[in-house]
């Protein structure tokens, strides 16, 4: 066999290995949580549990914070990077198949940082309504949050979210409003004139302090409270 025909069968080869090994690259990170979610059981009608879906933010939360959690009924569902195309996919086995009362949706930021490729305020809006109608279908309350100030990104310059940020608020907001779903807005108390994040309230322009964190959490609990009131779950 020539050169030649030893290249095309190793490309051959090449092209139907990648075809039969694409799981193995789980760009959604579904295993992330895998284990845990196994380890969690049915939920009881009277625990009020809350399931927070987010990225970094979310994620360091429970880091930082952990007894916000263990003291309530909240399960963390953060991962790091991640947008809201890889929430989506995600979103049942994370969200759904834990049968929560109550999900926290806090997403959108690394989607406007490009963080798996371009995305127009539309397309994260879209998915964040994906995501709530996928949760309503199921008989869970939704709160949809805004997402934080940030006037840069430190790993990716010049993209402009002080701008972009407050746009993709309003739409949420709209979204909310229309749907009759709570809307829990972060971005005012914790922004500063720039529409960046207050110095106290961040470790680097993006994520949160401890401090931080105590500013969302009273939010969060009485958004929750409301949510719980709206309708049982199914």
């Amino acid at each position: 066999m020539n050169t030649n025909n030893l290249l095309k069968v190793f490309t051959m080869f090449s092209f139907l290995f990648s075809l039969f090994n694409v799981n193995a690259q789980d760009w959604a990170n579904l295993k992330r949580y895998q284990d845990e979610n196994t380890a969690i059981t049915v939920s009881v009608k009277d625990e009020n549990r809350v399931v927070f879906m987010g990225n970094s933010i979310t994620q360091q939360w429970k880091e930082n914070r952990p007894e916000f959690f263990s003291k309530n009924p909240y399960i963390c569902r953060g991962i790091s990077g991640q947008t809201t195309t890889q929430m989506l996919v995600r979103f049942r086995q994370d969200v759904i198949a834990l049968q929560p009362n109550v999900v926290v949706i806090l997403a959108g930021t690394n989607d406007i940082a490009g963080n798996t490729g371009p995305s127009t305020l539309e397309m994260i809006a879209d998915n964040l309504a994906s995501m709530a109608e996928i949760a309503n279908a199921n008989g869970i309350q939704v709160v949809l949050c805004s997402v934080l100030p940030a006037f840069d990104y430190p790993w990716r310059k010049g993209l402009e979210p002080n701008l972009k940020i407050p746009k993709l608020n309003e739409m949420i907001k709209n979204y909310c409003n229309k749907k009759g779903i709570i809307y829990l807005d972060y971005f005012t108390p914790m922004a500063n004139e720039g529409n960046g994040m207050k110095t106290e309230l961040t470790t680097d322009g993006v994520h949160c302090s401890i401090e931080g964190y105590k500013v969302m959490e009273p939010l969060v609990q009485a958004a929750i409270e409301i949510a719980l009131k709206k309708k049982p779950k199914k």
